[in-house]
């Protein structure tokens, strides 16, 4: 848990001993359960655990698949029967089966493991959601029409037959689509997620008794989403990391509150001399002047490129739910020349790919689609210094990557000398900083570099650390 991200101690280990005397092994989902209760401080984290549990803790050792008559060609027809009927037994069986039968990597050696992604791919489950929405409606419209026939039983298939021979407009017409179908359909692709979850879990277990449990640990369970890598972050998990924005944006405006109370401004000569006669001249407790409120500008200047435009994306989401902090903000994008796009980003459809809209942006390819830092701080500087002054905060948002161009290092120099603060946040981890086209070294003496890789060192950052 703790090479995961988790924060344990040893008291929580403590208490998760002293739980599991208590409940006893006997029912492991009231274990898993008790132990969560004493081991996780945050509810993100319960993912990561849950995952971890069924590694050191599994359900079963070998082949539990129980459906012995089933082949590959049924199991698709006995998921529509479970995700229409709800069953979570038949579809714990069902996922146990289907990587029993679908998710050998070698169908010759078993020993080489099991892949929940091949298993996924050949049975594709999605497929059994029509078939199982067609059950529901068959069995919702078999309720209603029992209902309005009041119990007294429903026309022979002969009687109905015959009514239609005489009258061909009688004969039943498709249900037309109603709200609840929506309903329904939706539930079903729950219940398929989960189903994937499933044998995701399961192909997990058989995997741990065949190779080294901590090993697959590290390797197979991904870290908790605020320890989750920007850079590396796909897709999904950037929208997971979105949805994060709103809350994390209400914690740390709390925490800059707090920070603006608690500053100080410079030693009070005359308060602190007056204090110090009752300690006969000695100024034991120097008093302070109070700093006066200060609501700074904010510039953000982000590099939109493929490889840290989720980062910025979500760095300049994160600054503009925290405005009220600073009395303006602005935003200035670049691949390799700079524009501002404060009104596209604080208009930004959720799901959007930012990135996708700068490669195609004339004002931000000016020198093409490759990073160039030079030439992204050489145009910020001609077109649009004016947006910096003396009560500026600027943040740089890029790994420096400048594929070996001119650096523009005397155009970082003019910014940091017209701004409040300059800081750089690198979404790159440290290590890489003096690898291959990498500007840093060159940078970092010019203003801070912080290394800001994932959501938990971006909160530190702004929660401690964001100039002000």
């Amino acid at each position: 848990m703790r090479g995961h991200g988790i924060h344990v101690g040893p008291s929580e280990v403590t208490d998760a001993a002293r739980v599991a005397a208590t409940l006893g092994f006997e029912h492991r989902e009231r274990l898993r359960s008790g132990i969560a209760a004493a081991m996780v401080r945050q509810a993100e984290d319960r993912g990561t655990f849950d995952q971890l549990f069924d590694i050191f803790f599994p359900a079963a050792v070998g082949d539990r698949m129980t459906l012995e008559s089933v082949d590959e060609s049924q199991l698709l027809d006995r998921l529509a029967d479970a995700l229409a009927a709800g069953d979570d037994t038949a579809l714990e069986r069902l996922a146990a089966a289907s990587v029993e039968l679908l998710g050998s990597v070698d169908a010759e050696h078993p020993e080489r493991g099991w892949s929940a992604a091949r298993t996924l791919d050949v049975l594709n489950p999605q497929r059994a959601i029509a078939a199982a929405h067609q059950q529901v409606r068959a069995s919702q419209d078999g309720a209603g029409n029992a209902a309005a026939s009041g119990g007294g039983g429903m026309s022979t298939p002969a009687a109905q037959d015959t009514s239609w021979a005489i009258n061909p407009w009688d004969r039943p017409r498709p249900r037309p689509e109603q709200l609840t179908d929506r309903f329904d359909r939706d539930e079903l692709r729950r219940r398929v997620d989960r189903f994937r979850e499933r044998v995701t879990t399961e192909a997990r277990r058989r995997n741990a008794e065949l190779h080294d449990r901590e090993r697959l640990a590290r390797l197979a369970v991904p870290s908790s989403l605020r320890r989750r890598d920007f850079i590396t972050s796909g897709e999904r998990q950037l929208a997971q990391l979105e949805r994060e924005i709103d809350p994390l944006a209400r914690k740390l405006a709390a925490r800059l509150t707090a920070r603006e109370r608690a500053g100080r401004g410079s030693i009070d000569i005359r308060r602190t001399l007056r204090a110090s006669m009752s300690t006969g001249g000695v100024p034991v407790k120097p008093a302070f002047r109070r700093r006066a409120p200060h609501r700074p500008d904010l510039v953000l200047l982000a590099d939109l490129s493929g490889s840290v435009g989720g980062f910025s994306t979500f760095t300049m989401l994160l600054m503009q739910a925290l405005r009220q902090h600073f009395r303006r903000v602005r935003v200035f994008g670049f691949v390799s020349s700079t524009a501002e796009i404060t009104d596209v980003v604080r208009d930004l459809p959720p799901g959007t790919s930012l990135t996708s809209w700068a490669l195609g942006t004339p004002a931000l390819i000016g020198r093409g689609t490759s990073s160039s830092y030079g030439g992204a701080l050489r145009t910020f500087v001609r077109g649009h210094l004016d947006a910096v002054t003396a009560r500026t905060t600027v943040l740089v948002l890029g790994d420096a990557r400048n594929n070996f161009g001119d650096p523009g290092v005397a155009d970082l120099e003019r910014i940091r000398d017209r701004a409040r603060h300059v800081a750089w946040l690198n979404p790159e981890p440290r290590l890489l900083w003096q690898q291959g086209d990498s500007e840093v070294r060159r940078y970092a003496t010019i203003v801070p570099m912080h290394e800001c890789r994932n959501l938990e060192q971006l909160r530190h950052f702004v929660a401690d650390t964001l100039p002000t």
